[in-house]
């Protein structure tokens, strides 16, 4: 897992707050990542949200869509199983 700080801040521009769990490996061209964050003010304060972003090989958040490998959903599952609010969001997604 790549070494992050959690939590810390993030901004957007319909609100702010902190990624407060994630779930993130190493790529090969980029590292995906998970992220649960938690918004504390804006438009969307109290409210949590999943995003799935990926980070290029510096360290830098891409701006653009994640795409996650078959092969390297084992390692991005083990990283998610240490997230255990975000496991639950997750999983309303693929109940049936």
């Amino acid at each position: 897992m790549p070494n992050r700080r959690v939590p810390r801040a993030f901004s957007l521009i319909w609100g702010s707050g902190k990624v407060i769990e994630e779930a993130a490996i190493e790529g090969g061209l980029h590292a995906p990542a998970l992220q649960l964050l938690s918004y504390e003010d804006g438009e969307k304060k109290g409210q949590m949200a999943i995003r799935f972003a990926a980070y290029d090989t510096d360290g830098e958040l891409e701006r653009r869509p994640l795409i996650i490998n078959e092969r390297e959903l084992s390692s991005l599952k083990k990283e998610l199983d240490r997230s255990p609010k975000m496991k639950a969001l997750l999983k309303k997604l693929v109940a049936d």
